[in-house]
């Protein structure tokens, strides 16, 4: 007997761990992102310091996602992959590519700028690929009877072009908004001037984005525009959270600029969910076709429900623990 909804569930849990991700590993890769135009090879050290604790922490959450896509909606992973397979090793090469240099930076003497150029490339390539996924995603995948038919090359289009350009703005402005927080002195003032520009950016790349997405997917038109909705409030409070970067910014805040940016990134992903409600494998495949055994589902839920408050003890512990500014050759503090 089926007690409980577990597709909903599990597109709860999934759902949850994929902005998890997307807030957490993406202020890092904000970082990486602004790496190059660094004011000194000093602010460089220092900003690399300040995600060192915490980068390889922040990508248990892609992990859990993933893992928990693959168990609950095993279709997802048949369709998408096939669709996606070139946007995902790009993704996943970027990663590494940063990951790698995080460890031999540091030790590196002659070779030092290679490793900064294996940090900012593997970051912004990752950043790209992500965000041109979520545009692939948004104009749905060309299936026959549950199987993928169209190219290698589909997913990468004008719009998943806009879409990557897009979420690298974002990175971008998260990681400035996380240098507001954790630095100090030149490196915090070069991270104040150049937010409200990035937000500038963002917000424009955002809007053509919004004005084209319903062209690209009919059924993202008919949600927005079929009558009046409740989800318009989204939207709106995307925009507060703009405002609120904004007004800080100018007061000169550390905090709420980057809690204003983490709010302007989670409405925005809500928009994008309840846009494609409940379709996991659009334009055709809903959360509950798409959805493996419910034994199944069940078993592995149990699990999981032992990991996750496990995964969010250590992380809030983490930031907990690294809680202070980062100064240039000292460490945190």
């Amino acid at each position: 007997m089926e007690m409980f909804d577990l597709a909903l569930i599990w597109a709860f849990i999934i759902g949850f761990g994929i902005i998890m991700y997307v807030l957490m590993d993406g202020f890092d890769l904000g970082v990486g992102i602004l790496f190059p135009f660094a004011p000194s090879e000093e602010d460089r050290d220092t900003m690399m310091n300040s995600v060192a604790p915490v980068w390889d922490g922040n990508e248990t959450w892609l992990v859990l996602g993933g893992a928990g896509l693959l168990a609950a909606f095993p279709l997802v992973y048949s369709i998408v992959l096939p669709a996606l397979y070139i946007g995902v090793f790009l993704l996943l090469a970027g990663l590494i590519f940063r990951g790698v240099a995080f460890e031999f930076r540091f030790k590196a003497k002659a070779s030092r700028y290679l490793w900064n150029w294996a940090f900012a490339g593997g970051s912004t390539i990752a950043g790209f690929a992500q965000g041109a996924v979520v545009g692939a995603y948004i104009q749905g995948f060309n299936t026959e009877n549950g199987v993928y038919v169209g190219g290698a090359l589909d997913w990468l289009t004008p719009f998943t072009v806009l879409t990557g350009l897009g979420l690298l703005a974002g990175y971008a402005l998260l990681g400035a908004t996380w240098l507001i927080l954790k630095t100090e002195g030149r490196l915090q003032a070069w991270a104040r001037r150049i937010t409200l520009p990035l937000l500038l950016c963002v917000l424009a790349v955002f809007a053509l984005i919004s004005v084209w997405t319903p062209f690209v997917n009919e059924h993202v038109m008919q949600r927005w525009f079929s009558g009046v909705s409740l989800i318009w409030a989204l939207p709106l409070l995307a925009v507060a959270c703009a405002f609120q970067i904004f007004r800080s910014v100018r007061k000169g805040f550390e905090a709420m600029p980057f809690m204003a940016t983490m709010g302007l990134f989670i409405f925005t992903y809500l928009g994008l969910l309840v846009s494609r409600w409940p379709y996991v494998v659009p334009p055709e495949y809903t959360l509950w076709e798409a959805a493996s055994a419910y034994n199944s589902q069940l078993f592995l839920l149990l699990g999981l429900l032992f990991v996750i408050p496990i995964v969010l003890t250590y992380t809030a512990w983490t930031y907990w623990v690294f809680r202070g500014k980062v100064r240039a050759g000292e460490g945190y503090h």
